[in-house]
C-alpha cells in the first residue's frame, strides 16, 4: 500500500496538483486521495484507474515510471494552500515552505476581522500591498488605515497587528522573510 501511495503522491506533486484538485479531477473525495497517499488504504484497480485518468496517465505508465517533483515556478489559484481559517484567509503560494527564505501570501480579511487584541512579533521582515478594501495596521505606536494600492513594510520584530476596518472584505498580497507562518 505504501508503495502505491508514495508513487501517487510523487506523480501528483510532479504535476503541481493539490490533493483537493486531483480528487476533483478524478471524481473522488479528497479523503480517498489522502488515505491512499498515506498508505492507509489500498485502492482497487478500478479506483486507481479512475484517479490516474484524472492525471491523464495509464496504469501501465504509472507502474513503469518514477515521478520526481520538478521545480515549480508558476501556481494557479487552485494550487494555493489555505493556512488560515475563520474570518481571515491566508493562501500561501507554496504548500510546503520548508527550506524556503520567502513566504508570499494572498490574504483576505472579512469585515471586522483582526489578528487579535494582542500585538504579535517574530523574527524577520514583512510587507504587502492592499488590493481592495481597507486594512488598519498598527506597528508599535504607529497606526494607519491602508486602502487599495497602499503598501507597508516593517521589521517583524516590532509588535504589530492587522484589522479590517471597512464594511467590505479586504484583500492584500503580503510577503515575509524568513517564512513565519
Amino acid at each position: 500500500m505504501t508503495e502505491v501511495g508514495n508513487a501517487l503522491r510523487r506523480l501528483r506533486q510532479s504535476r503541481g496538483l493539490s490533493q483537493r484538485v486531483l480528487a476533483k479531477k478524478a471524481g473522488v473525495s479528497n479523503g480517498t486521495i489522502s488515505l491512499i497517499e498515506k498508505g492507509e488504504t489500498d485502492p482497487s484497480v478500478g479506483l486507481l484507474k479512475k484517479i490516474l485518468e484524472g492525471l491523464s496517465i495509464s496504469i501501465a505508465e504509472f507502474f513503469s515510471s518514477d515521478f520526481e517533483p520538478q521545480a515549480r515556478f508558476f501556481f494557479s489559484q487552485d494550487q494555493l494552500a489555505e493556512i488560515g481559517s475563520g474570518p481571515i484567509s491566508y493562501r500561501q503560494i507554496i504548500p510546503d515552505i520548508t527550506g524556503r527564505e520567502l513566504q508570499i501570501i494572498h490574504e483576505r480579511y472579512d469585515p471586522g476581522a483582526d489578528t487579535g487584541p494582542s500585538m504579535i512579533s517574530h523574527e524577520g521582515e514583512e510587507g504587502g500591498i492592499v488590493i481592495e478594501g481597507y486594512l488598519e495596521i498598527q506597528v508599535g505606536d504607529q497606526k494607519s488605515v491602508l486602502g487599495p494600492g497602499d503598501a507597508y513594510q516593517f521589521p517583524s520584530t516590532l509588535p504589530h497587528r492587522f484589522r479590517n476596518t471597512g464594511s467590505k472584505p479586504c484583500v492584500l498580497v503580503s510577503a515575509c522573510t524568513p517564512p513565519s507562518f
